[in-house]
């Protein structure tokens, strides 16, 4: 059963990470033509600037993303461990009691046959909390999606003109693809503290022995007189793993310009 928990939440990232990184990656290239010159380029600070602004505009997006993978990590993770447990009970209590297992959406005999969906989590959450429900951690979203724009967009557009070609002034396929690999990495490992904060305050249910988070600050505090330091990078190198080919492949596709060349617009380059 390790692959159906794996995978539970697949479907969230189909559905939004492409207009997440669309989103991203447009108003990065429309703050940067904005505040571009007479089409010279940008220095440093206007480059970071702009990805500041492509980190806002994303969060309308992916606040509501992290929020449905969060509960439905959760919820496979914790169906998955009462399937363990609940054949070597003979007692109903354990599961319902059991303080880990008492952050599944549904507690109890029937919470072990029932599947949690992002359509199920969704409507719980709009329904229980209405349309701020989604939007749970807002705050701790931009905390992180904001530094990494603004660490990535700099870095990535400085290393991809290292390869540029001095006839055309392109860089190649290869070139753009490990630019935008080594520029990802960085940013995500730099931001992966923010990441953590978000990750613990976006969890709905908690258990009994389980700390609790009036704010972004105090979840802050918790960790790091609980856990200490180190907790802040959990999970850094997976993420860098997972965010260097993610935005490798993205970066190079819309650099490129495969979505003009389909519409049939002309490439407007300000990198």
């Amino acid at each position: 059963m390790v692959h159906s928990t794996t995978y539970f939440c697949a479907a969230v990232n189909l559905t939004l990470v492409t207009p997440e990184k669309a989103i991203k990656l447009a108003a990065n290239d429309f703050f940067r033509q904005y505040l571009s010159k007479n089409g010279k380029g940008l220095n440093v600070f206007k480059e970071m600037l702009a990805g500041c602004g492509a980190g806002f505009c994303q969060v309308v997006v992916t606040t509501p993303m992290e929020m449905l993978k969060i509960q439905l990590q959760d919820a496979g993770r914790l169906a998955a461990q009462q399937r363990l447990i609940l054949p070597s009970s003979s007692s109903t209590k354990v599961v319902a009691t059991n303080p880990v297992l008492s952050r599944a959406y549904n507690v109890g005999p029937s919470a072990v046959t029932r599947p949690m969906s992002a359509t199920q989590i969704a409507k719980d959450l709009f329904y229980s909390q209405g349309f701020r429900g989604l939007y749970k951690g807002l705050g701790a979203t931009i905390l992180r999606d904001v530094p990494f724009s603004v660490i990535y967009f700099p870095l990535f557009a400085n290393l991809n003109k290292l390869g540029q070609n001095p006839l055309d002034g392109k860089a190649s396929f290869l070139h753009s693809f490990l630019s935008g690999c080594i520029a990802g990495s960085v940013a995500a490992v730099a931001v992966n503290p923010c990441d953590v904060i978000k990750t613990r305050f976006q969890s709905l249910h908690r258990g009994a022995n389980e700390e609790t988070y009036s704010g972004i600050v105090d979840c802050a505090r918790k960790i790091w007189v609980n856990e200490g330091p180190s907790a802040f990078l959990k999970g850094s190198g997976c993420r860098a793993l997972i965010i260097a080919p993610l935005f490798g492949i993205a970066q190079v596709i819309y650099f490129v310009g495969v979505g003009e060349f389909l519409l049939g617009f002309s490439r407007f380059e300000v990198y």
